[in-house]
């Protein structure tokens, strides 16, 4: 199994605790993301032990991850993003298994720059309260009528420069689904380097553009909207390329 083969290369690793990554919150970064094959991931990993520690939570390295998306009748916090809007929005509820944490999470992009807000929930709701309207509200002051629409889940590396303030989580074994309509992407490792200001001169940008892979930028968000609802309710022009690309990194990683 994928986890088996990740988890026995993490074990070379050393970790880091939940605590000791305070350092390294960057609620207010730079994001890039990358994406590559599993084949790719299981033969480069080992070489990121020098530059970076691995998270460990609970006695598990790959913690997994349950998100529930919200957007409006018109989806309009997808379409910002295909429009290419530079003061744009997501809204979510994320549950974070192992630890037993679970957050009302609101991702603002600025100008290329992403801050996080997020409060502590007991658990994921199957609608907005009054509460999680009012803290939605004082950020997202444009949008009302959020509804539930995506159920995501995944399994994330996280690992931090043991030198450098930046963070690098490793997404895989993403799955996207709503209602009785689901999309798996199990091929497919989604990258995402979190820097106060973009440092190419990091060691996975580094490692990175030695493997010649370039950044991409596409959300998980949206490449699960695109799954569940593309064709019948959403255009995607904009995204087509970029999603033909990861499906084949995903249908010829195995």
């Amino acid at each position: 199994m994928l986890s088996e083969q990740i988890g026995q290369i993490l074990q070379t690793f050393e970790p880091i605790t939940l605590l000791e990554m305070d350092r390294v919150k960057l609620m207010n970064r730079v994001d890039t993301k990358f994406a590559f094959s599993v084949n790719e991931f299981l033969k480069f990993l080992p070489e990121l032990k020098e530059n970076y520690r691995i998270l460990e939570i609970e006695g598990t390295r790959t913690p997994f991850y349950e998100s529930l998306y919200f957007d409006d009748q018109d989806f309009s916090f997808f379409k910002d993003h295909h429009n290419g809007r530079t003061n744009r929005f997501k809204v979510r509820f994320r549950k974070y298994v192992e630890s037993n944490l679970t957050f009302l999470e609101i991702k603002h992009k600025l100008k290329g720059r992403t801050h996080k807000s997020r409060i502590k929930v007991d658990e994921i709701p199957s609608e907005l309260l009054d509460k999680h309207k009012d803290f939605i509200h004082s950020i997202v002051t444009n949008k009302t009528g959020l509804r539930p629409v995506m159920w995501n889940s995944f399994h994330r590396m996280t690992l931090v420069n043991k030198v450098e303030n930046e963070r690098l989580t490793l997404d895989f074994d993403l799955t996207f689904k709503w209602e009785n309509h689901s999309q798996n992407f199990n091929n497919l490792i989604i990258a995402e380097l979190k820097q106060e200001t973009v440092n190419r001169n990091s060691a996975f940008f580094a490692l990175m553009k030695t493997k010649c892979i370039r950044p991409y930028r596409l959300s998980k968000y949206c490449i699960g909207s695109i799954e569940l609802y593309g064709g019948s309710k959403l255009k995607f022009n904009r995204f087509k390329k970029k999603l033909l690309k990861l499906k084949k990194i995903n249908s010829h990683a195995a």
